[in-house]
């Protein structure tokens, strides 16, 4: 087979057309600049997944600010959040590593705050925005695609985005009219957002779209993922079947409890799968449970500081277990640790180079 760009072999393998070979891909400069990485493997090595969006949010009667804060030795910011009903403050601190954050406090504390967030919710506007994906498509050229997104579902974006998932459970049994109409209304923005995507995909040529939910089976449990997931996923699923453009949902916990309800589902893509040693299920076990997924599989986190060697072994081990399927994407889309990514990923390239000689 004739070598393909890197778009080309992404694009292959989400629409299940035959391709060279596994593709190594990053989220956009994930571990370190793209040209960086490219520099030391090779930019036909490496392509890239840039998240995108072909909506837009605004809220005519709420508003936004955030300001620096310093956290003890750590930097960090506050999140304010102004409606008719109220205002919510989040606090965050930033790591100074990749500068990712992890909320230190959360907009919804005590039950008084779903006011507000409700308030917020119900002066949702969504806007068409296509400018973004016809850009991003544009930048990346052949050396990638964007990864349009949807919003979580709602009980996922309440726990990771609103509400500490324990206050969460909490409140589900103080108050569960409250935070029964935020997920009402939650569900009310996500349907607003396929009826954009599902005109997107028609006139600009949107390939597959994705829920950035998340999943991790101890956080959501088998009963909640079947209630307030996959009725969504299989509805936008059901809005993009004309076009055949697959749903994907970021799944990069452990899945081995919800393998029943991820067979009943039209999800076909599991962006971000994350195999052992780091989480429970194996590309084998993925490639018999669901035989039309594509597994955009993150590397193990850990392995990378394992050394070139383990590395190398683990890379061929995920090769043997599904590489033969057409349906595997090795990528790096959670954070690598620190300092070692110029060694793994050569062994990474080095391994499915082997693998298809």
């Amino acid at each position: 087979m004739k070598p393909m760009t890197m778009r080309e072999r992404i694009l292959a393998l989400i629409q299940g057309r035959e391709h060279d070979r596994v593709p190594f891909v990053q989220y956009d400069g994930i571990a370190a600049p793209n040209e960086e990485v490219w520099a030391v493997v090779g930019r036909e090595n490496l392509g890239i997944l840039r998240w995108s969006g072909v909506h837009r949010i605004e809220t005519p009667h709420c508003h936004w600010h955030a300001e620096e804060i310093q956290v003890g030795e750590r930097r960090g910011v506050r999140h304010t959040l102004v409606t008719p009903a109220g205002t919510l403050t989040e606090e965050r601190v930033i790591e100074p590593v990749y500068g990712s954050s992890a909320a230190r406090t959360h907009f919804v504390k005590e039950p008084a705050d779903y006011h507000a967030l409700i308030a917020y919710l119900r002066d949702v506007v969504v806007c068409e925005a296509f400018e973004q994906f016809v850009a991003d498509r544009e930048a990346l050229g052949e050396d990638g695609l964007p990864m349009v997104a949807v919003a979580r579902t709602p009980y996922q974006q309440l726990w990771v985005q609103w509400v500490s998932l324990e206050d969460l459970a909490l409140h589900l049994v103080d108050c569960p009219d409250l935070v029964g109409e935020c997920l009402s209304l939650l569900e009310r923005v996500e349907l607003a957002i396929f009826e954009v995507v599902r005109k997107a995909v028609a006139t600009v040529g949107v390939p597959f779209v994705d829920f950035p939910d998340n999943i991790t089976a101890p956080a959501i449990g088998e009963a909640n993922f079947r209630r307030y997931c996959l009725p969504l996923y299989n509805r936008l699923a059901d809005m993009l079947s004309d076009w055949d453009v697959p749903v994907f949902v970021h799944m990069d916990g452990d899945l081995k409890p919800l393998w029943g309800a991820i067979s009943d589902s039209q999800v076909r893509g599991l962006d971000s799968f994350s195999p052992p040693p780091d989480n429970d299920t194996r590309p084998a076990d993925a490639v018999r449970l669901w035989p039309e997924m594509r597994l955009l599989l993150n590397y193990p986190s850990s392995v990378h500081l394992a050394g070139p060697a383990a590395v190398y072994r683990r890379t061929w081990e995920i090769l043997e277990e599904a590489g033969h399927s057409g349906r595997l994407q090795i990528q790096v889309s959670e954070n690598v640790p620190p300092g070692v990514w110029q060694t793994s990923y050569p062994q990474i390239v080095q391994a499915i180079r082997d693998f298809h000689a």
